[in-house]
This record gives structure tokens, sequence and C-alpha cells, in this order.
């Protein structure tokens, strides 16, 4: 579901129909300066988070920091203590809220009180959004490219599912053991009917492989209604009928969110996705995966710019980044434009801490909707490709065909990550995201159609884990006063992928950030660091290394 992203804004207001009643209430998300006087403490995290959480990032060594504190308690209750105001929900990723105000009548008064408050941001107005439709079966006559399913003896009975996952070859994986045992996956879509009846997925309820599922729309722990958009996207995910369909990690736990309203297409959506991706967090997921994209808006007036697509403008990008910063591998369907006058990837696909997904056919051909990127700084975009034409999904959770999307190319993606990081379970996500891109079918000729393309999962991997194993590299770093940068200089001259996180001598994270590079040398701009000594830490898919910086 694609449509046009919108700023970061301090304060947003949109609009809420309400089908009964005389006086509609209006939402409002009111943005936050800052966390001063919260109780909570970095500390003490088992407050706010769960041990399931806490053990990831103890696990990967992710420090706790001010992002993960919750929203300060006095801010909410001074807000909600204002006439005709109703706190909703608090992002504390973004440090914000969602309220309710009784009606317009009343909205200007509440504002004006609200923006009194020294700890508030200004107000800005918010834009409605378009719900695009995803791309037609008729659109596309492919049966020729379609693998031959008779010819393949699989152990793994996958039915109409087997060229997608032979694409893959998760079936590698499956056969030698690894079918998600222990992997936790969180699915954010419209709505998963049927999930809880169809006979596709008995075998995922019947061992609690669904952990709970809550419903971010319209509150509450139900995310069986909304719509089957969700149902598709789990089938690739989560089916086990032998000889029918089978998913790529059918042995997985799942959390399932409803996020996105099909009735109505507002920024509410977006924001609805931050409160479950800081939800699955919480409770300790290791992974994300959601079929949803913001492109357009009603207004062309309002259209998002391509300009924005850079990763640190939409609230569900800034989102999406922080979840792949605490650890989670998140992935995202990178939209089906591809065919439009638009044609790139959509929000939240332009983060650049996550896996962008395109879509191809089993032959390897790509989708011509599948949007493309670069991103407006100019960062490779889509990351992976899976199936996503003619890929099986049922609605029902009884019967199965094939659909069109990078909705689905996304799910079949997922599974075969979630069972390759549980046989490389010492890999943190940002070394198993390089890692796939290495050994994809387009590694060494990365570009903005294909990415670094179709991974796979048996050849080629384990030459790659091996030289990973036995290859050591080093680097220097230094900051230079003159010039207003920190130099960082690589040893071994092909590092590609790292993730750069600078820290003070009491652990505050100053930086962190994801780079991808040949180049011996990098630089740091406009970070703005007080003389004093720094803690300066490259991870790579090589291994981690922590380094002293003194600025001067």
């Amino acid at each position: 579901m694609n449509k046009r992203s919108l700023f970061f804004l301090a304060l947003v207001c949109f609009s809420l129909n309400v089908l009964s009643g005389p006086a509609p209430k209006v939402k409002y998300w009111i943005q936050l300066k800052n966390k001063t006087g919260t109780p909570y403490t970095i500390n003490n995290p088992s407050v706010f988070l769960t041990p399931q959480s806490i053990s990831r990032r103890t696990t990967y060594n992710i420090p706790v920091n001010q992002t993960d504190l919750p929203v300060t308690p006095a801010y909410i209750q001074q807000i909600e203590a204002i006439n005709h105001v109703q706190v909703l929900y608090a992002s504390k990723w973004l440090n914000s809220l969602v309220i309710s105000v009784d009606s317009s009548a009343v909205a200007m008064q509440a504002l004006s009180a609200i923006k009194s408050l020294s700890f508030v941001l200004d107000t800005t107005k918010a834009k409605k959004m378009k719900l695009n439709k995803f791309p037609s079966i008729n659109q596309f006559d492919l049966a020729s490219r379609e693998l031959n399913e008779s010819n393949i003896s699989a152990k793994y009975k996958y039915g109409m599912g087997t060229g997608q996952a032979y694409q893959l070859e998760v079936q590698c994986l499956h056969e030698t053991g690894y079918r998600g045992q222990g992997m936790v996956i969180a699915v954010c879509d419209v709505g998963f009917n049927d999930v809880n009846t169809g006979s596709m997925f008995d075998s995922i309820r019947n061992s609690n492989g669904i952990l709970g599922t809550r419903d971010f729309v319209a509150g509450g722990t139900n995310a069986y209604q909304g719509g089957s958009h969700g149902t598709m996207v789990f089938t690739c995910l989560a089916a086990n009928s032998p000889g029918i369909m089978i998913g790529t990690a059918p042995k997985a736990k799942y959390w399932l969110f409803r996020t996105e309203d099909g009735g109505s297409e507002t920024l509410v959506e977006e924001y609805n996705w931050v409160r479950a991706a800081e939800f699955a967090d919480s409770v300790g997921v290791d992974m994300i995966t959601t079929s949803l994209g913001y492109t357009t808006f009603d207004n062309p007036a309002q259209n998002h710019t391509y300009a924005t697509l850079n990763g640190r403008t939409a609230p569900m990008s800034i989102a999406a980044n922080l979840a792949a910063r605490k650890g989670i591998f998140v992935l995202n369907a990178a939209g089906n434009e591809g065919t439009s006058n638009w044609k790139y990837i959509s929000v939240p696909a332009d983060a650049d801490s996550i896996c962008t997904v395109g879509a191809v056919d089993t032959t390897g051909a790509v989708a011509a909707f599948s949007s493309v990127g670069p991103t407006a700084d100019g960062r490779i975009k889509p990351d992976l490709q899976a199936c996503g034409v003619r890929a099986w999904v049922s609605s029902d959770g009884s019967n199965i065909f094939p659909g069109n999307g990078t909705s689905f190319a996304t799910p079949v993606l997922a599974g075969a990550v979630a069972c390759f990081w549980q046989k490389n379970r010492s890999f943190n996500n940002i070394r198993i995201l390089d890692t796939l891109k290495k050994g994809a079918s387009n590694g060494k000729t990365p570009n903005n159609i294909r990415g670094w393309g179709i991974p796979k999962l048996c050849n080629g991997i384990t030459s790659i884990n091996t030289i990973q194993a036995n290859t050591n590299f080093d680097f220097n770093a230094y900051a230079s006063q003159s010039e207003g940068v920190i130099k960082i200089n690589f040893t071994n001259k092909v590092i590609e992928a790292f993730q750069i996180t600078i820290r003070d001598i009491t652990g505050k994270i100053i930086l962190t950030n994801y780079y991808t590079t040949n180049e011996s040398q990098i630089e740091l701009s406009d970070i703005n660091l007080v003389p004093g000594l720094y803690l300066i830490q490259v991870q790579t898919s090589k291994g981690v290394k922590t380094k002293k910086l003194l600025k001067l």
C-alpha cells in the first residue's frame, strides 16, 4: 500500500472522521523538545524494557540510550490536564504524543494552551495521504518464466511455493534443521483476517507460534480484522501445508500488528507503525517485516518531494532506522511505483539501516512495477530482491493463488533471513544484511534497479563467512581541528559496510550510523565535539574494534 510520505513535523494535525456525534474529534501530533525530569534512567532499563529486549542489546553490545526512555510522565499529565484534550498514546523514540481534541471548535483554544508549554514545539498542519493500488495479476504474462516445479525433487514439499523458496535456496537451511526456530518476527500490516482459523496456519497456531496480536488502529489485541493483505503476507512466512504451500520460516514465532487503516489515509497510520515498532522492540523481537509504504497525497500541491527521501525526514523512516540501531533486522517493501511517474521507493524504504526489498519473478527477471532508487542522498536502493511476481499467497488461510507486489517479495525474503540468522546467531543484524548482500546475485555490481540482487543462502555464503571469520581489519582515527571533521583510515582497503559509533567517556552515544564504501578513508563532518576524550567503535562483518579519539 503505497503513499507519499510527509515531512517530520513538529506538531501535526489531521482530521478524523467520526460516524456518530455532531462534533467530530480531531487528532494532533505533539512533538516534545526533551525528556527533562523523567523518573527513568538508562542505568535501570528493566523498568521500561522486557528481559528479551535487554537480552538482544546485551548479546549485540547495544547500549540503552535516551531514545529508550519513555516520554516524561509530567509532560503527558500537563497536556492531558488541558480542557477538551485526551492523550491517546506516546512515542518514546520520537519523543512525541498523539492527542484527541473534542472538536474543531475548541481546537484553537486547546492548541494555544499546549503551545504555551515550554517543552512543546510549534504546530504545523498535516496533509492527507492517498492509498495506491497494488499491481494487477493480469498485468503480466510471465507463465513461460515460471520455475518448472515438477523437475524439483524436494525433501520439503513446498507445493506452489517451491519457486519462491528455491530461488533463495532456503530449502538448504530447512533441510538442515533451520526453519526459524527461536526467531521472533513482527509483521505489520492492514489486517490478518482468517489467520486465527485458516487451515494453512494450523501448525503455527497449534505450536503457539503466534505470541500475540495488537490492533494499533482501533485499539485492543485483535489483529484478525481490517483486511486480508496481512493474511497474504503471512502466508509467505508461516504457511505450513506440505504439498500445497510452505512459507520460508514455518517454525519461527510471530507478533501480528495491525497498523494500517484500509478505510482512511492519514498520517496516523505512519505513527501507528512507529508505535508498533517500539512495542516490538520492547518485547524483544529479532525482526520486523512490513509491506506498507507512503508515497503520494490526494492534493498534488502537497506531494512529498524526492529531496526528502533521505531516511531522516519521515517519522516512519526515522523510527525504522532507530529499530535497526537497536539490533532489529527491519525489512520493508520497496513499493510498486516502478511504472509510474514517481517510480522511486517509498517511506520507510529510504531508511539507511534497513533491508529494502524489490520484486523479481522466479527466473530473476525484475518486475517492472518494482520501485527503484537511489535515495535523495545517493544511496543504492533496493537492497535485496525476492519473488514478488506470481508469488503464492492466501487471503483466507485455506486457498492459494498467485499475487504480485513487493508486498510479497518482502515476507518471502524475511522468512529466509530468519533461518539464515538462526544459523548465524553470533552475527548482529548489520552483519547479516552485509553478508547477504555480498553473496547475492548482483553483489559485485549493485545498482538502483536490482540493488545487490537475490541472496543465495547456500552457494557462496559459506565461503564468505569463512573469509570474514579469518580476516582482521584495523583503523586509526583523528579529529581535525582546522577542518572540523573526523577522519578514519582503514588499514584494510576493502571494508565495504560498517557501523561507526562515537561515545564520550561516560558512555553516552554522540553518533551512530551505518556506512557503505570501499574507500580506505572516510570523513565524518558536522559533528560538534567539545574538546575531550572519546571512544570510536567501528563494527564490520570482519569484527569490531574500539579506539580512543582525542579532540583538542
